[in-house]
């Protein structure tokens, strides 16, 4: 068993939310006062007042697509903040030590800042819990260009004591003369670009001398892992994002990921701000306590859902599922968008109804729409025709209703389902 990276893994689970409801008052004022989009976004907002998690889920959600349309409008205006006003920190203040210490640019693109702090991303608590240790060979196959991603690996890597070799993406037989000469021990970097390695190593004949693997950036199945497990590496997965820094990490339990202790996070249903029960799928939202670049109620794009109890290795924090999809299921019907926004708008509009979901069938145009809807409400037909008409007014588009029990949809976090034919 892996040990544990500090005392607040382990800490009773009110103490830690506690700390994080302590601290986002503070964080909030931060954000206001030193990032001009959260000064905007959070205008009107008393960030004394923002001590409980119903406080928190009042504000507004900030997803991606809007940070980079901040961005895009900023760098418009005045190429000085390339941040679009999220960051606390921009490089002309570097020599002051206050300022970003790299700049990386993401797709979109998007342009994120790096501060002064050690192990800025956050991830050396989940080289912890894969079983890398201090001395530790790290080869790092995460790409150093443009993208943080390398950055994030190397950071966490080297705060656990480990030295890392920079090895980057590509260039598959000069990795591998590298790995042969160095032998090391440990491995970062996609799941399936390993796989790749060692598959490359064994018609050379060889053995690679990874025996543990911190992996991230794409899917990690079970039977991947298990392929890797025969050949000797013992792989774990993160979920980090360029943004946000380390989010959750697997532990040797191998159940779910848990959320790294700088994160206070929320499960939304797609399309708005709304928490969903414990357990539903829904979109990932963190707030994250950095004060360099302090994203509060930052939407991922990405689905997943909480489970219950705690972790096997005596880590008391929240898990999450894992990775299960992307929130953003926006669909064209009839040459027209439908949201996930939209639906969440005409179920606000029925207090009666408990979930709703979307389905798109039919072949290419020949769309059909049909609204499922969970209710315990008597008297269908009246409700189906009203929000029949609410479909039509929101949408503007014709759509079927159909009434279900509460509890009949799947819990998959889909909102719009795109059921259509393209053959």
């Amino acid at each position: 068993m892996s040990k544990h990276y500090d005392a607040l893994e382990t800490r009773d689970p009110a103490l830690r939310e506690a700390a994080l409801l302590a601290a986002l008052p503070g964080h909030v004022a931060q954000a206001q006062r030193s990032a001009p989009a959260f000064a905007e976004i959070l205008r009107g907002v008393d960030a004394a007042a923002v001590t409980t998690r119903a406080a928190l889920a009042k504000l507004p959600v900030t997803r991606k697509h809007e940070l980079l349309e901040r961005q895009q409008a900023a760098r418009a205006r005045d190429a000085s903040d390339p941040f679009g006003g999220f960051s606390a920190i921009g490089w002309r203040g570097l020599l002051r030590g206050t300022g970003a210490r790299r700049v990386y640019q993401s797709p979109g693109p998007i342009y994120e800042p790096e501060g002064g702090a050690a192990d800025y991303w956050r991830s050396a608590r989940a080289f912890a819990a894969a079983g890398f240790e201090a001395g530790d060979l790290v080869h790092n196959c995460f790409s150093y260009h443009l993208t943080p991603g390398a950055w994030i690996m190397e950071a966490g890597a080297q705060a656990l004591g480990c030295t890392v070799f920079p090895g980057g993406t590509g260039n598959t037989e000069q990795q591998l003369s590298a790995m042969t000469d160095l032998r090391p021990v440990a491995y970062a970097g996609t799941p399936s670009f390993l796989k790749i390695l060692v598959e490359k190593a064994q018609e050379a004949g060889a053995k690679l001398s990874f025996t543990k693997a911190l992996v991230s950036g794409e899917a990690f199945p079970p039977s991947l892992r298990d392929w890797l497990a025969e050949r000797g590496i013992a792989a774990y997965q993160c979920y980090a994002t360029a943004d946000a820094g380390l989010i959750a990490y697997e532990t040797q339990a191998r159940q779910g990921l848990l959320l790294d202790e700088g994160i206070v996070l929320e499960i939304v249903r797609p399309g708005t701000g709304d928490p969903v029960a414990e357990g539903e799928v829904g979109e990932v939202v963190v707030t994250v306590l950095n004060p360099d670049y302090p994203l509060i109620r930052f939407g991922t794009g990405d689905l997943s859902a909480i489970l219950p109890d705690t972790c096997p290795t005596g880590r008391t924090n929240t898990r999450i599922r894992g990775w299960l999809g992307r929130a953003d299921q926006t669909t064209k019907v009839r040459g027209m968008f439908v949201h996930p926004g939209q639906i969440a708008e005409i179920v606000k509009r029925y207090p009666e109804v408990v979930r709703a979901r979307l389905v798109v069938a039919g072949e290419m145009a020949q769309d059909t729409m049909t609204l499922k809807v969970e209710t315990a409400c008597s008297g269908p037909g009246e409700l189906a025709l009203r929000i029949a008409e609410t479909v039509r007014d929101v949408t503007k588009l014709r759509g079927e209703v159909e009434l279900l029990l509460p509890g009949s949809l799947p819990n998959d976090g889909k909102v719009i389902e795109d059921a259509r034919s393209y053959k």
